[in-house]
């Protein structure tokens, strides 16, 4: 049930070498495997990484300027995917090329867009400034999973799972699994996409700083927590969360937490998955301590995740046919999906319906 019209992260920017590198960056994306690099003048390129001729990997091939010669039969492609040089072949067959794909970065996120190159709409990349923002301060992350993508995605859309799979790192108490999220839409950046995701808030009042907090400040009082975040098609959560002393209305720096969350799903195949991730603090607000113990901690929290989801994950596999039983905790989830699977109807239909040879309603 993958999205194709539609953003996903390939990559964190300093992962793509820079211009003029003969370095190739390979990632595979929806079962494709993408080749990115960046032309002379900066500017991004994606292309399919499996070469027309015998399917062999471009990315095992080489740069030469802006072009890409495969290291198997030596055909040379353009940065469009247009086969320019084919040795012993004097006129290159039009139909020897590769797929291109429409690629962007924003923020120190690579996004490619997976489906029609013509509905590539940069209103429908999601706004995560605190990835390349002067004001907040960070360290990125990356994990890969061997499960599928919508089982971390119904991982991040219930964070009651913070008061026992994270009770030593991120959660501390067992009233965030107890408070009750709001849940609402988040308004569509166009016409086609009437809604984006889903915003879920939550709160949870007079309870001990999580082992989380206390490693970068000490604490006299409980605080009152929030959590608020967007989680947006495909599968990115963008989120404010902290804590202050509870009671207290301001957000006093010597006193309170204050972070903000970008963390993004890429499916790999259906059953393995990319994981983007980093959360930041304000830059006036810590140093590089902080900020790598912000970032240790979050790693070991993730695994936590990564551990307990492979393990559900397997007890799925032994038996797929086996419903799991709805809860209430689960609303938000079970909302998502049914947005997701609404987007990919809405896909499909287009597919076998084009606009421009649409059936006239009678």
């Amino acid at each position: 049930m993958w999205l194709r019209n539609c953003w996903y992260v390939i990559a964190w920017g300093h992962e793509i070498p820079a211009a003029g590198s003969a370095e190739l960056f390979t990632r595979t994306v929806l079962g494709e495997p993408v080749l990115v690099y960046r032309l002379e003048t900066g500017a991004l390129v994606a292309l399919e990484d499996r070469c027309c001729h015998r399917q062999a990997p471009l990315s095992k091939g080489r740069r030469e300027g802006d072009c890409v010669r495969c290291g198997y039969h030596g055909l040379k492609f353009d940065p469009q995917g247009a086969c320019v040089e084919a040795p012993g072949i004097p006129v290159v067959p039009a139909r020897a090329r590769v797929r291109s794909y429409p690629v962007v970065q924003q923020n120190n996120w690579v996004f490619v867009w997976m489906g029609e190159p013509a509905l590539a709409d940069p209103a429908l990349l999601p706004d995560n400034f605190s990835c390349e923002h002067p004001d907040w301060q960070h360290k990125p992350g990356y994990l890969h999973y061997d499960t599928p993508y919508l089982l971390i995605c119904d991982n991040l859309l219930d964070f009651s799972h913070l008061s026992y799979v994270h009770e030593k790192t991120l959660g501390g108490s067992t009233q965030i699994a107890q408070a009750r999220p709001e849940i609402e839409p988040v308004p569509g950046a166009n016409a086609d996409w009437p809604q984006m995701g889903i915003k879920v808030t939550r709160r949870v009042n007079d309870v001990p700083p999580p082992p989380f907090y206390r490693k970068f400040r000490e604490f006299s009082t409980n605080l009152d927590r929030w959590f608020i975040y967007d989680f947006l098609l495909p599968g990115t959560l963008l989120m404010h969360s902290g804590g202050r002393p509870t009671g207290t209305q301001g957000e006093d720096a010597s006193q309170s937490v204050r972070l903000h969350s970008c963390q993004t799903l890429t499916p790999e195949t259906e059953t393995t998955t990319h994981y983007f991730f980093q959360q930041s603090h304000r830059a006036d607000e810590g140093d590089a301590s902080v900020t790598d113990s912000i970032f240790n901690s979050l790693l070991v929290a993730f695994n936590e995740d990564r551990d307990m989801i492979s393990a559900q994950h397997r007890n799925l596999v032994l038996t797929p046919g086996r419903p799991m039983l709805p809860l209430a905790m689960d609303a938000a989830l079970i909302q998502f999906r049914r947005l997701l699977e609404q987007r990919v109807q809405a896909e499909q239909i287009r597919a076998v319906v084009p606009p421009s040879h649409s059936v006239p309603i009678t």
